[in-house]
C-alpha cells in the first residue's frame, strides 16, 4: 500500500494519495496495449474510409461524367454528410473506439469533432452553444492547417519547385 494512503476496510482513501502514488496504482490496473494491434486498426480503418472516398469520386466520374478533379469536392462533402449521420445516431464513435486514429485523421474525423461538439452543446442554444463551442477541438487544427499552408507557400514562393514554379 502506498504510503500516503489510508486503508478503510479494505479500501484507498484517495484524499490522502499523492499524484506519483495514483499514478503508480493506476499503471498496475490498466490494461495492456498492443501498439501494433491498434497501429494495423488504425491502417485498416483509415484505409477503408480512403477506399470508400475512391469509390464516391469513382462514382461521381462514371455516373455524372465529371472529371478527377470535379469530383474532388463533392466526394469529400460526400464523405463529411456520412461522417455527420453516424455521428448524430452514435455510430461514429463506437466506430473510433476500435479503429483509434484511423478515424480520426481523414477529413470524416474532423467533421466528427466538430458535429460532436455542436451535439454536446446544443442545449445551451444555438449562438452561445453551438456556435461557440463547435470550434473549440476544430480551430486548433484550421489554425495549424492555415499556419502550415502559409509557411509552405512561403517556401514555394521563395525557393519554387524545378519545372513546376511559374512566375
Amino acid at each position: 500500500m502506498p504510503a500516503g494512503a489510508k486503508n478503510k476496510g479494505g479500501h484507498f482513501s484517495l484524499d490522502s494519495l499523492t499524484h506519483t502514488e495514483y499514478q503508480e496504482i493506476a499503471q498496475k490496473h490498466e490494461p495492456p496495449r498492443s501498439i501494433f494491434k491498434n497501429c494495423l486498426l488504425a491502417f485498416l480503418f483509415g484505409g477503408g474510409i480512403c477506399l470508400l472516398g475512391q469509390a464516391i469520386q469513382q462514382g461521381f466520374v462514371a455516373w455524372f461524367d465529371m472529371t478527377v478533379k470535379e469530383a474532388a469536392s463533392p466526394t469529400v462533402a460526400v464523405l463529411i454528410i456520412i461522417s455527420v449521420i453516424l455521428t448524430s445516431c452514435g455510430v461514429y464513435d463506437k466506430i473510433a473506439q476500435i479503429a483509434g486514429a484511423g478515424t480520426a485523421v481523414p477529413v470524416t474525423g474532423f467533421a466528427n469533432s466538430m458535429c460532436s461538439a455542436a451535439l454536446e452543446h446544443k442545449a445551451e442554444g444555438y449562438v452561445l452553444g453551438v456556435g461557440a463551442n463547435m470550434f473549440k477541438l476544430a480551430g486548433s487544427v484550421i489554425v495549424f492547417g492555415t499556419v502550415a499552408a502559409f509557411f509552405v507557400g512561403l517556401v514555394y514562393a521563395v525557393f519554387g519547385l524545378e519545372g513546376v514554379h511559374h512566375p
